[in-house]
């Protein structure tokens, strides 16, 4: 079997329909801003992630007034900027056969993304996926999020024409969560490499690394080409408090790793080449989408055959432009004034 970083050097396919080809909980994000104040009342812990069920979803929603809808998840975050730079993205995520579900669907299309994943049915009892999102004035935002039909992913939900006709698979590890979605990933992985494409993986959230600490090994060091994390997530998934420890770790079972710092900005090991990536300076007002934004540039890049450090640049300049205002998205100029 050839070696990933084999495949990693040969020249992307210029046949490629896609360029990107994401993989991840397909979910209608709806923002609120609220004080802190608010979250208290609610008993949330600022900054966290919590799973909640459809009837707290409706409580929650009768409580505030929502500001912003969109499709959201985080891999699809980075399909849908992906697509705004002008690379040509695809997802797959399951849905319901609803109301959320349909504006999921023709928002994401309506962004540039390929979206030909089939609606879950039969199943009364779960709807499309929904994250309610606070974000307080200190830009923080904290989520409760009902994952409904997102947890019948299957691997029969994995389409290998999409796959092998893509540069790159995009996997979320939020998704991993759940024992089908692992099965899911290793065919995706595997169509993607038998079809000499590229395997890139989020690490998504610690508390999900620790979770899953030994599946989330096995399938980094035998399955993924590219890792994607910020600092407490690549230093959950080696269990050390270290970053550097855990990021040499990371470079040993992965060709490509990229791990975002916050104000410190991102680091990149490939090639055996260490590259420091420096933030770009801005106001904050919502962190939302940030991570994802720097993805969506970075493999824009990548998949254009820019250097690593461009790469590392131009997902630091999206990532700058996305927490400067409200929401996920980038403005739909920035293509041009980024000069891309």
């Amino acid at each position: 079997m050839r070696s990933f970083r084999e495949i990693l050097t040969r020249k992307k396919a210029n046949d490629a329909e896609f360029d990107i080809a994401g993989i991840g909980n397909a979910i209608v994000d709806v923002l609120v801003q609220v004080d802190s104040s608010f979250l208290e009342k609610q008993n949330m812990v600022p900054g966290t992630m919590a799973l909640i069920d459809a009837k707290r979803v409706k409580e929650l929603k009768a409580l505030v007034k929502p500001e912003k809808e969109m499709s959201g998840g985080s891999v699809a975050n980075t399909c849908f900027v992906a697509a705004l730079m002008g690379a040509k993205a695809a997802y797959l995520g399951k849905v319901a056969d609803d109301a959320l579900g349909k504006r999921f669907a023709e928002d994401i299309r309506q962004g540039g993304v390929h979206f030909p994943s089939q609606p879950l049915k039969g199943y009364s009892d779960l709807y499309t996926a929904c994250s309610v999102i606070f974000v307080t004035p200190d830009a923080q935002r904290t989520m409760n999020t009902y994952l409904g039909a997102c947890t019948q992913f299957k691997p029969e939900d994995v389409i290998a024409e999409v796959i092998s006709a893509s540069k790159v698979t995009f996997l979320e590890g939020y998704l991993f969560d759940g024992e089908l979605a692992q099965k899911a990933f290793y065919q995706a992985a595997d169509i993607a490499h038998n079809a000499n494409k590229t395997v890139a993986l989020s690490l998504s959230d610690p508390f999900c690394v620790k979770r899953h600490l030994e599946a989330f090994k096995d399938f980094v060091s035998t399955r993924v080409d590219m890792v994607f994390a910020n600092e407490a997530e690549i230093c959950a998934l080696y269990e050390t408090e270290d970053f550097e420890i855990a990021i040499t770790k990371a470079a040993k079972d992965a060709p490509i790793v990229v791990v975002t710092r916050g104000e410190k900005g991102s680091v990149i090991i490939a090639d055996n080449e260490r590259i420091e990536v420096a933030c770009v300076p801005t106001v904050v007002v919502d962190t939302t989408g940030a991570g994802d934004a720097y993805v969506a540039g970075f493999l824009a890049g990548w998949t254009t055959d820019r250097t690593y450090a461009e790469c590392g640049r131009l997902g630091s300049v999206i990532a700058s432009e996305v927490i400067s205002h409200f929401g996920a998205r980038p403005l739909p100029e920035l293509k041009e004034v980024m000069n891309f």
